[in-house]
């Protein structure tokens, strides 16, 4: 069993093969004839109705959006409370 490489596809092509799509090409047709895994499609499709981008960060959920945010938080409040626990111990020494 051989591995396929992983291949990445510019917008453009995502963008053509929604538009054949939706044209009414079958889906079936468009996955053997350029080679496309079934996935890829259906995902293109969606991201292309939900946002019109195929870039990953315009197509994030609320809930995701607000996820990164409360760690990038978390991170924060962790780095301020090491400082705080770092400069306690110096100021007990003194």
């Amino acid at each position: 069993m051989t591995k396929k490489e992983r291949r990445t596809f510019s917008a453009e092509f995502k963008a053509q093969m929604v538009q054949l799509y939706q044209s009414g090409k079958a889906r079936k047709d468009i996955i053997q004839e350029y080679d496309l895994n079934p996935s890829s499609l259906d995902k293109w499709v969606k991201q292309s109705s939900t946002s019109g981008s195929f870039k990953e960060k315009d197509n994030r959920t609320p809930e995701e959006l607000e996820l990164i945010e409360l760690r990038k938080q978390n991170k924060q409040l962790l780095m301020e409370n090491d400082i705080l626990k770092q400069a306690a111990l110096i100021m007990g020494r003194k």
